[in-house]
């Protein structure tokens, strides 16, 4: 399949196959997210700094973001892509068999590293896919990846009341090899032609794109405050439910993440709405249920079937707007989609990292209802900026 000639529409069973990679690859940052009691008692890390397992993750996941995501624009993506995941599996090796915490750390910091295949895959599935069909297969691609960051709970804490938290990334990497194995034989082979850039000149130039094009600020802006409200409920939603008067397992924990696939799914039309032209209207309808999703969220001490209804409208809005966004995003520049990719998700993990520390310190100090003042906060902050820049966004988002 060409680069510069993606007219034959992809099938349904290549889309879902690089949703389920992506779901796949992108899980194993939030993987230690319902663990976080586990790996402070093994490891003697206390609550109130526990989250840094995540941050650590998110942070590592920016710098990929920056340093090897861009080169899907510079080399062959087939031998990156695999060869970034065959990285993927060791790491995830060596936090499965982590005997200190420094050992832990650093596995988690390649963990997040090379779990931005992920992206280098959603920019490249955006330049296999029709143009007509673009905002249908990114939709679908980053529904996958939503749906394995919310799975990512409910299979952790199976596999850890099952066979301990190890056997988590010792599954993954086994499964991350099946997927090296299914991609070696799918994948297009594809060369790059931007031979005129060195390293140095294409990590800048994904600077030079956040000053050339303010739709890529303003959405990446967008995703931040999203996602820093996504991390803020899931990161420390593990805490009051595994302590009385809860007191649920880990398999009960995760299971709340099979509540937020319903959300995720009923997103998956945001990408069809944004290329019909219908962006800014899907934004600030999502950014409204972000918001109205902390009310429920509150009362989650009171009843776990409000907690429910709020994780449904919280997952839903996060992935219509995700959706949307990429979706404007990826057709700026046709020859610069992995840099695009890049600079965006770059604020991504920004808000997921920031939203991770923030919420167990929130609760540290301040219990279940000063993590879901900070949510609201977050969400009326995004509603703010959405209202405030969208009469001075392009035309075409309406």
């Amino acid at each position: 399949m060409s680069d510069a000639d993606p007219s034959a529409p992809m099938s349904r069973a290549v889309t879902l196959l690089f949703a389920a990679a992506c779901g796949m690859s992108v899980a194993n940052i939030y993987f230690a997210q319902p663990l976080l009691d586990q790996l402070s008692s093994e490891f003697g890390i206390d609550h109130s700094v526990v989250g840094i397992v995540i941050t650590i993750t998110q942070i590592f996941y920016g710098l990929g973001l920056l340093l090897l995501v861009p080169l899907g624009d510079f080399l062959n993506q087939r031998r990156l892509i695999i060869g970034q995941m065959l990285l993927s599996m060791i790491a995830l090796v060596i936090v499965g068999t982590s005997t200190t915490s420094s050992i832990l750390f650093a596995g988690m910091a390649l963990v997040g590293l090379l779990a931005v295949v992920t992206q280098t895959l959603v920019a490249f599935v955006a330049t296999m896919a029709a143009h007509a069909e673009r905002g249908r297969v990114v939709g679908m691609v980053t529904s996958g990846i939503v749906i394995g960051i919310l799975l990512a709970r409910s299979i952790a804490g199976i596999l850890t009341d099952l066979a301990g938290w190890r056997s988590v990334y010792l599954v993954s990497a086994a499964l991350m090899l099946f997927m090296i194995c299914m991609f070696f034989r799918v994948l297009p082979n594809v060369e790059r032609e931007v031979k005129s850039l060195s390293y140095p000149q294409l990590l800048v130039s994904v600077l030079l794109l956040f000053k050339q094009e303010r739709i890529l600020r303003i959405r990446s802006v967008l995703a931040l405050l999203i996602f820093s409200d996504f991390s803020i409920l899931w990161t420390s939603l593990v805490l009051p439910l595994s302590t009385p008067p809860f007191s649920l397992s880990h398999s009960a924990i995760g299971a709340f993440g099979l509540v937020g696939v319903v959300g995720a799914l009923s997103a998956a039309r945001a990408g069809k709405m944004a290329d019909r032209g219908y962006g800014q209207r899907t934004t600030g309808i999502a950014l409204i249920l972000l918001l109205i999703s902390w009310l429920f969220i509150s009362y989650t001490e009171q009843s776990l079937f409000a907690l429910v209804i709020g994780i449904v409208l919280l997952d839903l809005a996060v992935q219509a707007i995700h959706v949307t966004n990429q979706t404007m995003i990826l057709p700026l520049r046709t020859e610069a989609r992995s840099r695009l990719t890049a600079g965006y998700m770059v604020f991504y993990s920004i808000g997921s990292a920031s939203g991770s520390i923030a919420s167990t310190q929130m609760y540290a100090h301040y219990g279940w209802e000063g993590v879901c003042l900070l949510g609201a906060f977050v969400s009326a902050l995004a509603l703010l900026f959405w209202a405030m820049t969208r009469r001075t966004t392009a035309s075409p988002l309406k």
